[in-house]
């Protein structure tokens, strides 16, 4: 089968569980019910194209598909900065009661972060793609203890607004938020679309890339920004998801077996889309709020990296 009759298929999939999602059950209630349920749609969609495409360049430049943009702290620092905003204004200072300031807040300092941590590692010379690897894995771990620490401390009350931060939610979506975060990504996206050719020439290696003519380091810094910023985007709107990316970005190469990045980020982003609307749907009207979606995304993922490493050390 063509890669793109799949990708029909797999669109024609996401647009049905986008309908199922959206219609079923409204009995009538189109004005109520239905603008709440397209936000939550739309939010997904962002999301999913978000995480799909950050993940899928991330592993292009790393050249290792167990590797995900969350590995470089981004998401610990998220959860440190709402932890440390609650413990020391509490949960009903303005910085969070006001989503908006929040948003930009998160979003402003996660992507000043990766840019200073780019800089400082990048602007002493050509160092390897793994030296920042490990430092953002350390920097991740301290930024996840001080959290710890400080919702220690935390009065228990205190701790219920952290606690919602730290799992990935699309119940209570703020509607100008999915505004904010559809102009950032659709701006990224531009920019990013621009050296799709270059990352196919990427994935064959740093060394065969530069002979055939790609400004390696400056595709690599550029695409480790666009990939911060979305990484960003998506936690701050919903809140972070560990190994989501993981798992649609691997089957993505699975299922179109193609060294095409348009493919592969489209393949992946609408299996995304595919995967939160018809989770999201399961989570609602299976089992009617019990869990969340973002527990069965960690669960499942968690699953599939283990098979990944264990299918990564077989073949090596």
């Amino acid at each position: 089968m063509r890669n793109s009759t799949k990708l029909i298929i797999l669109t024609a999939f996401a647009l049905l569980f986008c309908g199922l999602y959206l219609f079923q059950g409204l009995n009538g209630s189109f004005d109520y019910a239905l603008p709440r349920r397209a936000i939550k749609v739309v939010a997904m969609i962002l999301t999913g194209v978000a995480v799909a495409y950050s993940t899928v360049i991330f592993q292009t430049i790393t050249h290792n598909r167990i590797l995900t943009p969350s590995i470089m702290g981004l998401d610990s620092l998220y959860i440190l900065l709402q932890t440390v905003l609650v413990f020391f204004f509490g949960s009903t200072h303005f910085v969070l009661i006001n989503q908006q300031f929040n948003f930009l807040l998160s979003v402003g300092a996660m992507i000043l972060f990766a840019l200073l941590l780019y800089q400082f590692l990048f602007g002493k010379g050509n160092r390897p793609i793994y030296f920042l690897l490990l430092v953002g894995i350390i920097i991740g771990t301290f930024f996840g203890s001080i959290s710890t620490f400080l919702q220690v401390m935390i009065d228990p009350n205190e701790f219920l607004r952290v606690q919602d931060k730290m799992f990935a939610s699309f119940n209570n979506i703020n509607g100008d938020l999915v505004w904010w975060a559809f102009g950032i990504l659709v701006l990224t996206l531009i920019i990013g679309w621009r050296y799709i050719n270059e990352l196919d020439v990427l994935s064959l290696g740093r060394d065969t890339a530069i002979n055939l003519g790609v400004s390696y380091q400056t595709i690599v810094k550029t695409m480790l920004i666009l990939s911060a910023v979305l990484i960003a985007v998506s936690t701050a709107l919903v809140g972070p998801i560990t190994f989501f990316g993981l798992i649609v970005a691997n089957l993505s190469y699975q299922f179109f077996s193609t060294y095409k990045h348009s493919i592969l980020i489209t393949g992946a982003a609408v299996m995304s889309v595919i995967a939160l609307v018809g989770g999201q749907w399961i989570v609602e009207r299976v089992f009617s709020f019990s869990t969340t979606l973002s527990v069965i995304i960690n669960f499942v993922g968690g699953i599939y990296f283990i098979y990944l490493l264990l299918k990564e050390s077989r073949s090596s």
